[in-house]
């Protein structure tokens, strides 16, 4: 056992199901290796013993006169200055307003961002949908380029910063990508867009869970103005996200939702916003969420950022090293166990003559073993790194609209968190060389309406496990 693996010995106990196991085809019960965190992650046990604790005093919050909600009310704003703590926000100058999730979120600044006839948002190639999609089509979308491995083109960014000075409102791009795990220079280019006259939106929700976030000083030439991450994604899936943001920027405009809650006073010809960040919460808060949130923020500061930075970049490594074993591999984005600094542990890639679908469905039903496979809500920036030629694409899109899936371009993802082991690992190798060497108990067959494969004559059945 490595110095990490002891490392996550200490950590798998705060880890809700990481013991857990799951039937096999064989019909052996084995435990269940989860590599699919860069989907979302198992809760922690000090979140769930928070959950429970305060579920006897839930209440309401805000203008509820009675001790539950006055005792809730206090809760869901110490979240928030949790929140902002552990961001190193500027409380005179920023707020956290809470969605559901990160998606949600970049959708709200999208709607609230107002842009001119001739102003851009500037994103980029490597954007998960939810940091692209709100931009095409709430304002007019340029993108910054990426090179052949995937890693963002800064001379891109400087260029296009450089030639629509004046005219770029915003710059939206990713803290750390979830096909590659490029961790991107977030301040060189926050420092990059406000010397052009820009702001910058950082999508965090890769990078929150493995990495510290600093927002940084309002007059910090590196300020992030707006940070944004996810709940389910730092071991509190309790539907909660959080949008650190200026102040000054939620009190222009009306908020994208309106209802209860975001209200001074209405009458029947008008109605006056209240202040931030109550003005863009409309309807009644996710309290438990925010305290979900809150609390594994606290737990992450007592393991210690440094723990788990290190303990990642040794897992990476060790994968990207034990992976050259296995001939026919494709790894996309870098391959070399030395490049870990800048990196996350997410490691996608694809094995020669096995389409994706198929591995992930044999490495679930044979060795218990979560992995993620597709485009991971990464379409463009996946196709470019595959290679897709626009021929292909044209071919793939017509199939999609018959209702075939069956040869969806993709690859497999597998991503690490705090609590995965070196050993797990191995048992994942040991896997895709089982696979490789045509070690495959069952005998799968593909459903073309989704893509999916099943071992033929054989489905989980998930009675006795959990039932509603």
């Amino acid at each position: 056992m490595s110095v990490y693996d002891s490392d996550a010995e200490k950590i798998r106990p705060l880890i809700i199901g990481c013991e857990q196991k799951v039937p096999t085809l064989s019909g052996e019960m084995k435990p269940y290796i989860n590599f699919d965190n860069a989907a979302s992650t198992p809760s922690f046990k000090p979140v769930l013993e928070a959950i429970n604790q305060f579920m006897p005093w839930y209440s309401s919050i805000h203008r509820g006169a009675g001790f539950k909600s006055q005792l809730s009310t206090m809760v869901y704003d110490k979240t928030r200055e949790i929140v902002l703590q552990y961001c190193k926000a500027e409380p005179q100058f920023h707020t956290v307003v809470y969605g559901k999730n990160t998606t949600e979120l970049v959708n709200k600044v999208s709607k609230r961002l107002i842009t001119a006839d001739d102003e851009f948002v500037l994103t980029t190639r490597m954007e998960h949908h939810s940091n692209d999609l709100p931009w095409r089509y709430h304002q007019k979308a340029l993108f910054v380029e990426v090179d052949e491995k995937g890693r963002l083109d800064l001379e891109d960014l400087r260029g296009k910063l450089k030639t629509y000075k004046g005219k770029i409102k915003l710059l939206a791009m990713t803290g750390a990508s979830n096909v590659t795990g490029y961790i991107n220079p977030i301040y060189q280019a926050a420092q990059m867009a406000h010397e052009y006259g820009a702001q910058i939106l950082v999508d965090a929700a890769q990078l929150a869970p493995h990495r510290p976030l600093d927002i940084k000083a309002q007059n910090d030439p590196q300020h992030i103005d707006f940070l944004v991450f996810s709940g389910h994604k730092i071991y509190a899936p309790f539907g909660q996200g959080a949008l650190i943001a200026d102040i000054a920027f939620l009190e222009q405009g009306m908020p994208d939702q309106v209802g209860g809650g975001v209200i001074d006073i209405v009458d029947n010809d008008y109605a006056y916003w209240t202040s931030p960040p109550d003005k863009d919460e409309a309807g009644t808060p996710n309290v438990v969420g925010a305290l979900a949130l809150a609390k594994a923020l606290q737990v992450f500061q007592e393991i210690g950022l440094d723990v788990i930075v290190e303990h990642e970049k040794e897992l990476t490594r060790y994968a990207l090293q034990r992976m050259k074993e296995i001939p026919g591999i494709t790894i996309y984005g870098s391959d070399d166990p030395q490049e870990v600094d800048d990196r996350l542990g997410v490691i996608t890639f694809n094995l020669d003559d096995y389409y994706h679908a198929f591995v992930s469905a044999v490495l679930t039903y044979e060795h218990a073993i979560g992995v993620r496979n597709g485009c991971f809500c990464a379409h463009p920036y996946l196709k470019r790194l595959l290679k897709v030629t626009p021929e292909q694409n044209a071919a793939f899109e017509q199939r999609l609209k018959e209702g075939d899936h069956s040869d969806i371009p993709g690859a497999i993802r597998m991503s690490f968190g705090i609590y995965n082991t070196r050993q797990e690992i191995d048992q994942f190798i040991q896997a895709l060389k089982d696979i490789k060497n045509k070690k495959i108990a069952g005998l799968y067959r593909q459903n073309k309406a989704t893509g999916e494969f099943h071992p033929e004559n054989y489905r989980f059945s998930f009675k006795g496990y959990f039932e509603l």
